[in-house]
């Protein structure tokens, strides 16, 4: 069998529309990245056609059709990481990776009825605290403290989560926060 590697065809105007085309039917998915990928195509097979390729009017076209939408894409995307149990700085760092801005990013910031849930959830996730089958000794206290503040949590938080006494305690300290605050649900 001949295993000479392939050498695809360049791309033209009418084919770089149909990979991203392709591209954000089957994936939800930011300006930021959908440019990143056709960049990645773009130099992985170079470009045909006369002039440089169209690449800044296909994302307006596809933003202004709306098969690209930033901020949709931002609320779900923190959303679903606040309901795993990530704190607020990392669900920010996530959605800054992907290319959203600053501003749309702050807008989104969990409130503090949202934070505290999420990390109630990670808590109950990976049995921090009063969620685990033993109370804690000092060393896996600060092991769980150590993987919450990873996860974007805030010190005080993470302190009053695997320090609670009872699980029924850990859930009033996250229903404390004001119900009109949980922004992200």
């Amino acid at each position: 069998m001949d295993r000479r590697p392939r050498n695809p065809k360049p791309l033209d105007a009418s084919r770089l529309e149909e990979m991203a085309l392709a591209y954000v039917a089957r994936f939800a998915t930011t300006r930021a990245k959908l440019e990143a990928y056709l960049a990645r195509k773009l130099r992985e097979r170079g470009w045909a056609d006369e002039g440089a390729p169209p690449v800044a009017a296909l994302l307006e076209r596809f933003v202004a059709a709306g098969y690209v939408d930033d901020a949709a894409w931002a609320q779900a995307r923190s959303g679903s990481l606040l309901r795993r149990g990530y704190g607020a700085r990392r669900v920010t760092e996530a959605l800054g990776a992907a290319g959203i801005g600053d501003d749309l990013r702050q807008a989104l910031r969990p409130g503090e009825g949202a934070q505290r849930k999420a990390a109630l959830a990670m808590a109950r996730k990976r049995r921090f605290g009063p969620f685990g089958t033993e109370l804690p000794d000092r060393a896996r206290r600060e092991k769980q403290l150590a993987a919450m503040l990873r996860a974007g949590h805030p010190l005080d938080s993470a302190r009053e989560l695997v320090n609670a006494a009872s699980t029924e305690a850990a859930e009033a300290w996250a229903a404390q926060a004001s119900e009109g605050d949980d922004a992200c649900d």
